[in-house]
């Protein structure tokens, strides 16, 4: 049953800093947002990206210029009620700073108590945090709040296992992330463990395949990117693709030659998969041993849960997967006002 309740507005500071783990360009954010005591981590930095701008653009979409009819038309406007935040499965709780943001956006004057953090493991049943105020204003942010915290727990609880599985290496997604949810996706990446690749076309040059058979081969491509960045005096990652053990030979035989910006070297499909499901790393150990520590390295290509641990024993860096976040399965959450309702009916369907 709906609990009514008295709610005081809450003043909320606007201030928000974020900071990248790896690329040293430096750039600021365009609009200031708003940051929580649950923001346990920082979104990562971008210049353009307006995250309020996306909240409020998700809101738009649910309300299509109309609003909640359903809510209109059943909910009195004063009523106020407590809901709580319900995990029906396992995984790792992740946009929680998010969700705050929705509720915020929608009315300043909800109150959102929570008993984890993002980052947190969250189990089938667990009531996790809940919202108090105005009914219908909770109905109008929960849709929203819950899509983006589903879908970042989703990519979370992906990352953590794999991030587990790869050590001593690091785990990084890649640009395969929902168009308008680049930040969102890649932050629920950092909450889960893992660590942010480029952020964009502008914060690191990659140089991959298509841009090397456009320019004449992997040395060609390299120094055509040395060239450009001294002359535009700029210092940021450089990451050259290599497909083959002849491409890192070149590689490093043009570093050894001429001072260059190279700072990775990425080895693409080197992981080759066997007929029995198992993987032969071989080709991946010995481009590794070539290299030895001169310049970063990232394996890429056949990751998954199953091959990333004997990927990560091989000495490489960093591994990129971009099933992080281009196959994300959504871990399912709900808001639930009346709590011993849904805890009834999610274990008559073992979703609770």
């Amino acid at each position: 049953m709906a609990r009514i309740l008295s709610v005081s507005p809450i003043v909320v500071p606007c201030l928000f800093t974020t900071s990248r783990r790896i690329v040293r360009v430096a750039v600021t954010a365009r609009n200031p947002s708003i940051s929580f005591e649950s923001m346990a981590l920082k979104p990562p930095l971008h210049p353009t990206y307006d995250l309020k701008g996306i909240i409020n653009l998700a809101l738009a979409e649910d309300a299509g210029g109309q609003g909640d009819v359903t809510s209109m038309a059943t909910i009195p406007v004063d009523m106020e009620v407590e809901a709580n935040f319900l995990a029906k499965e396992d995984g790792i709780i992740a946009g929680i700073a998010l969700a705050e943001m929705v509720f915020r956006e929608v009315d300043p004057s909800l109150k959102v108590e929570w008993s984890q953090k993002d980052g947190d493991c969250v189990h089938k049943g667990l009531q996790f945090g809940k919202v108090y105020g105005r009914a219908h204003n909770i109905v109008v942010a929960e849709r929203v709040a819950l899509n983006f915290m589903q879908r970042m727990s989703g990519i979370a609880t992906l990352t953590k296992e794999m991030a587990d599985a790869a050590y001593p290496a690091c785990i990084l997604e890649t640009r395969k992330t929902a168009p308008g949810l680049r930040l969102v996706d890649k932050w629920a990446v950092l909450i889960g463990g893992g660590r942010n690749h480029r952020m964009g076309l502008f914060d690191m040059v990659l140089i991959k395949d298509n841009h090397i058979s456009i320019a004449g081969g992997v040395t060609n491509a390299v120094k055509s990117v040395d060239l450009y960045l001294a002359q535009k005096n700029l210092k940021m990652e450089v990451e050259v693709e290599t497909r083959t053990l002849e491409e890192v030979h070149e590689v490093l035989h043009y570093a050894s030659q001429t001072k260059t910006s190279l700072t990775r070297i990425m080895l693409d499909n080197m992981v080759v998969p066997l007929p029995n499901g198992d993987v032969n790393v071989s080709m991946l150990k010995e481009a590794v041993n070539l290299i030895n520590g001169r310049f970063e390295t990232e394996a890429s290509g056949n990751v998954t849960l199953e091959t990333i641990h004997k990927i990560g024993q091989t000495g490489v860096t960093y591994i990129s997967s971009g099933a992080l976040t281009h196959s994300v399965k959504a871990l399912d959450i709900s808001l639930k006002i009346d709590t011993e309702l849904a805890l009834l009916v999610g274990r008559r369907t073992n979703r609770a």
